[in-house]
């Protein structure tokens, strides 16, 4: 992979409901070479226990256009039960957090950014069971 005719892309999750990575989340690397082309599936990776994706497949060259797509809602369910298994231990504790009638509000976050040849994106994602938010990390 030449650094002059691709960008390189990594991401990280941040859960800020409870202040730590959020491991075991799937996430599906697409890209596309212009605004009008068809999304190309590349692949995917895991978070590992830092939250982090440590081997998303290249991009191909002549990529414009990549997409994160973060398949959030097992996570939750996940964390939701682990909650639930707490808080049965301690009797005075909330059973679990407050998700309200349809349990995770955003099941997938899908990111769409732009990119140039030779740049590298880091896109961390600051997740909680009713919002996100990225930015272009370093």
């Amino acid at each position: 992979m030449s650094t002059e005719t691709t960008a390189s892309v990594s991401t990280h999750i941040l859960d800020t409901s409870v202040g730590r990575p959020a491991e075991g989340v799937a996430v599906r690397l697409l890209a596309r070479a212009g605004r009008d082309a068809d999304w190309q599936a590349l692949g995917g990776s895991t978070t590992d226990a830092d939250g982090r994706c440590k081997d998303l497949p290249a991009l191909p060259e002549g990529t414009t256009h990549v997409r994160l797509d973060f398949a959030v809602e097992a996570y939750f369910e996940k964390l939701e039960k682990l909650e639930k298994k707490q808080a049965d231990a301690q009797q005075d504790a909330p059973a679990n957090r407050d998700s309200g009638a349809a349990g995770v509000f955003f099941p997938e976050v899908a990111i769409t950014f732009a990119v140039v040849p030779g740049e590298h994106y880091h896109v961390p994602l600051l997740l909680n069971p009713f919002g996100y938010s990225v930015y272009r990390g370093s």
